[in-house]
């Protein structure tokens, strides 16, 4: 695995919407480029009259899902990443907002915790399509659970079976995996290589009746997408490989050593996870991202430590928010 490379084509453009995350702000001003409120793009693709309407905000739950939408040559293509944490939450929102699921090509799960894949049924039969891709990894279908300090373990929720996914279909992969005219990728497993990102200690999969360790969750992807003339956007849904080592890894299988923007949950928040922070700002300092949001699980702490030290680069994710890299269309006032 570590030593696979893959063609990642370059995309004209690409816009980003947080359909569900752990935070909403719909009054704090964005001072950077291509970046916007999802008051204000609203209105500007549906219309004053649509909004009038049919606009109602969207809001938050500690969960995670990104709508992405890449252009290339003309063509653009539609990913959903994560469905967030409850049965209706991310098909909601998407409602809320004029977003039309039903364009969407396939579903990424980032991996295999119940606050990445709850809305996963309910935004599939939203979508309505046979063979709908979507792209798991095998280890998501194990029943997990968490330690208590008490020994005690608390249950995760499980991953639905395929059956229950009909008419969609699973493809399950390890490997890096190419969608959308391979313009955007899904990392597979992330090699652990930095000494301090060590994974999700007190995670537990039942293995016949005995609840074993499993820290590394190797289900753990990101995905990426490279835009022309600016590198590439790495979007992780928790981070339980480390966001360096998600980052390390999206260079090395598509040797573009350039990073324009990293999103998504880092998993810096709790007791367990809030000593690396440091670190990770550190070699975030190296990487030299021109755009940072952390979200969901990162943590305010982290989110803080952030801030501080990349004043020019962060932004603060709400649901809801528009980001638009490179140059992008519209082919009609819908986002999709």
């Amino acid at each position: 695995m570590g030593n696979l490379a893959v063609t990642l084509r370059e995309v004209d453009g690409a816009e980003i919407i947080s359909i569900m995350d752990n935070t909403v702000d719909f009054i704090s001003t964005i001072k950077k480029r291509g970046i916007q409120n999802v008051r204000k793009w609203t209105r500007d693709r549906m219309g004053e009259e649509w909004v009038k309407k049919h606009f109602r905000l969207p809001f938050a739950e500690h969960g995670f899902s990104m709508l992405i939408r890449v252009f290339c040559n003309g063509k653009s293509h539609n990913i959903l990443f994560d469905t967030g944490i409850s049965p209706e939450g991310v098909v909601t929102n998407a409602r809320r907002m004029g977003l039309n699921l039903t364009e969407v090509e396939a579903i990424v799960l980032s991996h295999g915790h119940y606050d990445h894949f709850g809305g996963l049924l309910k935004v599939i039969r939203t979508i309505n399509k046979k063979d709908l891709p979507i792209i798991v990894h095998e280890d998501m279908f194990r029943i997990r659970g968490v330690a208590n300090q008490d020994g005690t373990i608390r249950k995760y929720p499980e991953f639905p079976s395929e059956n229950r996914m009909k008419p969609a279909k699973c493809i399950k992969t390890r490997e890096p995996y190419l969608l959308a005219d391979n313009t955007v990728l899904v990392t597979g497993e992330i090699p652990r290589k930095t000494d301090f990102e060590k994974g999700f200690p007190q995670q537990r999969v039942l293995v016949g009746d005995e609840w074993q360790p499993d820290p590394l969750v190797r289900d753990d992807r990101a995905i990426v997408v490279n835009i022309k003339r600016k590198g590439l956007l790495v979007i992780s849904g928790c981070a339980h490989a480390g966001i360096i080592n998600t980052t390390l890894y999206a260079q090395q299988i598509t040797e573009v050593s350039r990073i324009h923007a990293i999103m998504g949950g880092f998993h810096l928040a709790g007791k367990e996870y809030e000593p690396r922070i440091d670190r990770t700002v550190k070699e975030l300092e190296r990487l030299k991202p021109e755009l940072l949001v952390p979200s969901h699980c990162t943590g305010w702490r982290g989110i803080f430590a952030i801030a501080e030290a990349f004043p020019q680069a962060f932004v603060m994710n709400s649901v809801g928010n528009l980001y638009e890299f490179g140059n992008f269309m519209h082919t009609s006032k819908r986002f999709i």
